[in-house]
């Protein structure tokens, strides 16, 4: 027998019969992954295990977050566990929420929990407008004031009481149906139900506990676990919060303050900021990474790390190394960042501003556009400089169509695209970045380091992202292309304004989110199907008993 062999008998020995307490002040979500690679190394074990998790983070989040025995005991389960996530594409974000969340599944659990995203209103709403809630919400969108009426009038007591009694009248059977459909491959409904929007909290509640309890209640009797994540930022309607789930996760402490004026107990809040795309979740490796707080806190810690996942590498011969959390370079610095816009087809060493209209081309991104080419092509002029603006206009084909017949000038290269699935690469190539006040794209940016020009948000929900982004230090708000152009020119051309306002906007980062929530909600997932393991087995131990002649 090699000798790696021998000693991995001996450590799965030693770890099957004595406690094991990890401690180490590395990020959570590294723990998620790197759990992984220790399970895939050394194989099977039943004996519980703990790991005690602490790192140095904001007053936002928790200094000290314990991991469940499940994290290990679930990754070595051969049975997988099933999670339908709830949403409406009322907004890009709450799918690429959604898709997050499950790209996070896969990465840290690999093959063990399928998910079931669904559109529970488009999908299973029985008439309009319950099932016309996505066009309805572009036109909204198009003209803030009916969003502004729409959502302040469902916000108070009465709108409050009126859709719940709507929803549960109309709504309570297809959805039903929708949450009883057999989930992944299996014969059975999900093992677990997460919400991502605001209006699948009460009903999903009411068919959980109706469902569990056999159709003997709508108020109680739920086992299911259920969480909810919430998809904004700076604020958020009252509907996302509902004291009867097992947790919901927020992102920031203006909505940790929400949850609990809703009656949410502060052991079922859990903050660690917004679920976002793949591409964010750690450190570039090219264009630049972050520099977050609880990586700051590891510094000089990345080298241990690195040492322990070769060890592991060379003496098990598995190198599955997909993700590395704490692999950092300063965002938006050095060689990366060239090369990457070489990859690009951008022209390097140039001051770049990013416009984004979102992925449905919304925001006046035309005059936009327009108004900061002009200003940088004159600056330019005066300066004697060289800019370069991006424009992504999403699906707005119209507007990359008369942006692209511009003549810009000669001291402004410019790029058009139109939807694009790499804003990860985008936002580390650019200096600054113009868009919406969208929850989503201002958490990615911060990863990215890049300061915000904010050019227009809804009422409500992003309202409050914009004093989220001033107080950061990070950026700020103006709905006026000009004073847009104004003030982006003016960062462009102060790079220690930009060196400041980039440390600010890394300060807020959270890039470890996705991972941590994924990882917790997994947790969930895993002791709830342990439990329903154990009582399993404790009915058919009954059974056999009954069965013995006595």
């Amino acid at each position: 027998m090699k000798f790696h062999d021998t000693f991995l008998s001996g450590l799965m020995t030693a770890l099957l019969f004595a406690p094991v307490e990890y401690t180490s002040a590395f990020s959570p979500h590294y723990h998620h992954h790197h759990q992984q690679q220790i399970i895939r190394s050394i194989g099977s074990s039943s004996r519980p295990l703990t790991i005690t998790t602490t790192c140095t983070v904001s007053q936002s989040i928790p200094a000290r977050v314990s991991c469940s025995t499940c994290l290990f005991a679930a990754a070595v389960n051969k049975e997988k566990g099933t999670i339908q996530i709830l949403m409406s594409d009322t907004g890009g974000g709450h799918r690429a929420s959604a898709n997050a969340l499950r790209d996070a599944f896969d990465e840290l659990y690999p093959g063990q929990i399928e998910v079931d995203i669904v559109d529970i209103f488009t999908d299973y709403g029985p008439f309009f407008p319950l099932n016309s809630f996505v066009p309805i919400y572009k036109i909204m969108a198009e003209y803030p004031i009916l969003w502004d009426i729409t959502y302040k009038s469902g916000a108070t007591p009465l709108g409050l009481w009126f859709n719940e009694l709507m929803l549960e009248i109309f709504c309570f059977e297809p959805f039903k149906e929708c949450m009883s459909r057999a989930s992944g491959n299996t014969d059975g409904r999900a093992d677990m139900v997460v919400s991502v929007h605001p209006l699948t909290q009460d009903i999903p509640l009411k068919i959980l506990n109706y469902l569990d309890s056999e159709g003997k209640s709508r108020t109680q009797g739920r086992t299911t676990p259920f969480a909810t994540v919430v998809t904004d930022l700076g604020g958020a309607h009252p509907t996302w919060f509902n004291p009867g789930v097992d947790k919901c996760f927020v992102p920031s402490d203006a909505l940790n303050r929400a949850a609990r004026d809703r009656n949410v107990l502060p052991e079922q809040i859990v903050q660690y900021g917004l679920p976002i795309r793949r591409g964010f979740w750690s450190s570039s490796s090219e264009g630049g990474g972050v520099k977050s707080s609880s990586s700051a806190a590891a510094a000089g810690g990345g080298g241990q790390k690195n040492f322990w996942e070769d060890w592991l590498a060379s003496m098990t011969g598995n190198n599955n190394n997909n993700i590395n959390p704490r692999k950092e370079t300063r965002s938006g610095s050095g060689a990366g960042k060239d090369k990457l816009r070489n990859t690009l087809g951008l022209k390097p060493n140039l001051p770049t501003v990013l416009i984004v209209g979102g992925g449905d081309g919304m925001g006046g991104i035309i005059p936009q556009a327009k108004a900061m080419g002009e200003k940088l092509s004159a600056k330019g002029a005066q300066d004697g400089k060289t800019y370069q603006m991006v424009v992504v206009c999403g699906n707005n084909q119209n507007a990359k169509q008369v942006l692209s017949s511009f003549d810009w000038g000669e001291n402004v290269n410019v790029v058009v695209n139109g939807f694009v699935n790499n804003m990860d690469e985008w936002m580390r190539s650019s200096d600054v970045i113009v868009t919406k006040a969208g929850p989503g794209t201002i958490a990615e940016a911060s990863i990215c380091g890049l300061p915000c020009m904010l050019s227009s948000y809804l009422p409500g929900q992003e309202e409050g992202n914009v004093p989220f982004v001033q107080e950061a230090g990070f950026g700020t708000y103006s709905g006026n292309p000009v004073t847009i152009a104004d003030t982006v020119s003016t960062w462009l051309s102060s790079p220690e304004m930009l060196s400041t306002m980039k440390e600010a906007a890394l300060a807020a980062a959270r890039p470890s989110a996705t991972l941590d929530i994924a990882g917790d909600l997994a947790t969930m997932l895993f002791d709830h199907k342990k439990k329903l393991a154990q009582t399993s087995s404790k009915s058919k131990q009954i059974d056999t008993n009954e069965l013995v002649p006595q």
